[in-house]
This record gives structure tokens, C-alpha cells and sequence, in this order.
């Protein structure tokens, strides 16, 4: 592979392999095991010792082309791809920790990453405290002697909070914990947390990278050290693995993310401008906007504000805000009602009932998670059709 290959290029040549066929596309290898020469080459291949594929639960042509392309992209050493986002975030979680651990967390994450830090790891004796994305002080402080690791989506889900970087990276460094970034939301198109400090960084290629909503996937990415003695034992042995159908797929869409991003970008920002001077609208969260309270990070941390905009609706009440909410997802004819996100179609969702519904009461408004959120990830339609969708419901 060229290294000096610019970022649109890596997204189309890096990592692409050829078998004796000469292919010009990725093949896919859809394959369980691998033949081998000798007794001799099976024994050195399952001791790892040379190169060559073994079994396609951690070995697998197509899926290696797509890890050394997303690590070509985010400027990685190495990744390893995993079945999903939420076992990509497990297995970093699996090749770090151990009983009686700690870690800090952004309380504006993932709800399912709420549940297996607070409902999965707790019973194995990883505890984790929560603080604001936006605050590296509060990391700090939150932080002990068993603190190993950092965990933080910037921008945030749903409430596009941006955390500084380099900042939290600073503070991991006192602490002696790993920072790791999730960078689902910007992908390497709009954001590099490596440059930024980040030692970490996890994926779910099921959204952006994808971009369609066809399958699942995810990584994590880290030094060439980290991944193959933390992350290929895991990877290895309890068996998260991205399938090689799903990996040739994510290798398509990696091809066209930086065009995905930059369209969907211009749309968003189109949309949340609007959604902000609309009277029905309590508060537009959009990093691209100069009223979001981290604009001037975001702008030094990303190329563009992204494809996800979140907006607050007036209310007198709980009730009111929710009922408020509903009524805008439930006139949506063109908008799809999912929680899924980074597909070429936009969706909607209200996070308190679906992406969040299963963490408490208490933890939501924490995060800021209130009745009256809707979160849109914006596809590739017209601007002015999202706007007519949305405008119904409003109204």
C-alpha cells in the first residue's frame, strides 16, 4: 500500500489483497477453515508463528482487508473487526479489565453501553463512574487507583456533546488509564481521535461505515501491541467475529463514507438551521451550529458537524414534551421511525422510550435525555423533502 495515498484513495485501494485469480474486486472468502501444505504448517499457523489464515472465527481474508483499511482511514497500527459495535466495545472492555477495575464514563453514551457497564461488568467486579463529556476535571476526580480506563463518544449520542480529546487524554495520562474514543458518529471522514491522543478507538460499522443498513459490524482499533496481545485473545477465543459476507460489505461502504459524510453533513446543517428558528422547537443540538456550547472544539476536532441532529420540543410537562414527540415521529411518512442510524435513509427516533428506554429514570436525566428528544440521523434525500416531513408533525 502507498502511504502517501490520500484519504479518498486508502478508502478505495488500502488493504485490498488479490488471490492468484487476480480479481480486481475484494473477493469474499466465505470460508470456515483454511488447507494447509504439512503437518508442519498447520503446527506453526495455530501457534501463530507465520503468516497465513487458520479459521475464519479470527482469521479471515475479506475481514483482514476491511481491518487494514479502517486502520489505513483512522491512521491505526491495527485493528480487529468484531460481529457488532456493542462486542467491539466488550471485547476492548474483556482485553483490558479485570475484577476490580474501574472506569469513567461520559454520562451522554449509548444506552446499551450504559447497560453492560452497569448490568454486565458490575457483576464481574468492573465498577464505572459517570461525568460530564464536556468537563476533563470531573475525570479526574472521579478517577482512583483501579481506574484503567476512559470511555467517550464525542460527538455524543443523542445530545452531540463534544468532549475534548486531548484534554481527557492529559487526564487518562496522570491516571494511568486507557482513553478510548468512540468515534461512530464522525468516522474517520470528520474526525482522527489517534491524532488527538486517543489510544482506542472503537467502531460500529453497522452505521456510517456501512451507510445502508445492511449489516453489522464493528471494530476496535489501537498500537499493533494492544490489539494483537489485549484483543486478538478474545477475539480469538470467546469468538465475536464479523462474518466475511458482512466484512465485504463494510469494504463497499467504505468506499463511498467520505461522500456519505459530506453530503449528509451539508443536509444536517441545512436542517438543524431550520430546526432552530422553528417555534415548536425548544433547543437544536448540532455541533455545526455557532449556538452548540462546544462549536469552536467540534470545529478544531472535526472536518464537519456530522450526519445527527437532536432537537428539544416546547412543553409544559413531561407528558406534553412526549406527547409533542410523538406526534412529530408519528406524521413522519417519509422519515423512517428506527433507532438505527448512518443509513442512506434518514431515520427518527425518540431516545427515551427506544435507544435509552431500558436505563433508569435517573440516569437519562443525568445524560440530559428528556421527554421531549427526538433524534434524526440525516440519508442522502432532498433537504426541503426531510423539511415538509418534519414541518407535518411540527405543525
Amino acid at each position: 500500500m502507498n502511504t502517501d495515498w490520500q484519504f479518498d484513495t486508502l478508502a478505495v485501494r488500502a488493504g485490498t489483497t488479490r488471490s492468484d485469480f487476480g480479481e480486481h474486486s475484494e473477493a469474499l472468502f466465505l470460508t470456515s477453515s483454511f488447507v494447509f501444505d504439512s503437518a508442519a504448517q498447520a503446527a506453526h499457523r495455530f501457534q501463530a508463528q507465520g503468516e497465513g489464515f487458520v479459521y475464519s472465527r479470527f482469521s479471515n481474508p475479506t475481514v483482514a482487508m476491511f481491518q487494514d483499511r479502517l486502520a489505513a482511514l483512522e491512521g491505526a497500527e491495527a485493528c480487529l473487526a468484531t460481529s457488532t459495535g456493542m462486542s467491539a466495545i466488550l471485547s476492548c472492555c474483556l482485553g483490558v479489565l479485570k475484577a476490580g477495575d474501574h472506569i469513567v464514563s461520559s454520562h451522554s453514551i449509548f444506552g446499551a453501553t450504559v447497560q453492560l457497564f452497569n448490568a454486565i461488568l458490575a457483576r464481574f467486579g468492573v465498577t464505572t463512574s459517570y461525568v460530564s463529556a464536556t468537563d476533563p476535571s470531573a475525570w479526574l476526580r472521579a478517577s482512583n487507583a483501579n481506574t484503567k480506563l476512559f470511555y467517550v463518544e464525542t460527538p455524543s449520542n443523542p445530545l452531540m456533546e463534544i468532549a475534548d480529546i486531548t484534554a481527557l487524554k492529559n487526564v487518562a495520562e496522570k491516571v494511568g488509564a486507557l482513553l478510548v474514543v468512540d468515534n461512530c458518529f464522525c468516522t474517520p471522514a470528520l474526525q482522527k481521535p489517534f491524532a488527538l491522543g486517543a489510544d482506542v478507538v472503537i467502531h460500529s460499522a453497522t452505521k456510517f461505515i456501512d451507510g445502508q443498513g445492511r449489516v453489522l459490524g464493528g471494530a476496535v482499533l489501537g498500537s499493533k501491541s494492544f490489539i494483537q496481545d489485549r484483543i486478538g485473545p478474545i477475539l480469538r477465543t470467546a469468538g465475536p467475529s464479523l462474518s466475511p459476507f458482512n466484512a465485504w460489505i463494510l469494504l463497499k461502504g467504505l468506499e463511498t463514507l467520505a461522500i456519505r459524510m459530506e453530503r449528509q453533513s451539508i443536509t444536517s446543517h441545512a436542517l438543524a438551521s431550520w430546526l432552530k428558528s422553528h417555534p415548536a422547537v425548544d433547543r437544536v443540538h448540532y455541533p455545526g451550529l455557532v449556538s452548540h456550547p462546544q462549536h469552536a472544539l467540534a470545529m478544531r476536532q472535526q472536518t464537519r458537524g456530522g450526519a445527527v441532529v437532536s432537537f428539544e420540543l416546547k412543553g409544559a410537562t413531561d407528558e406534553q414534551k412526549r406527547a409533542n414527540a410523538w406526534r412529530v415521529v408519528d406524521h413522519c411518512k417519509m422519515i423512517s421511525i428506527t433507532a438505527n442510524l448512518g443509513d442512506t435513509r434518514s431515520t427518527i427516533t425518540h431516545p427515551a422510550t427506544t435507544t435509552h428506554g431500558r436505563v433508569s429514570a435517573e440516569v437519562r436525566q443525568k445524560a440530559g435525555i428528556g421527554e421531549g428528544l427526538l433524534r434524526l440521523a440525516i440519508g442522502l434525500e432532498d433537504e426541503r423533502d426531510l423539511r415538509a416531513d418534519l414541518a407535518r408533525g411540527l405543525a
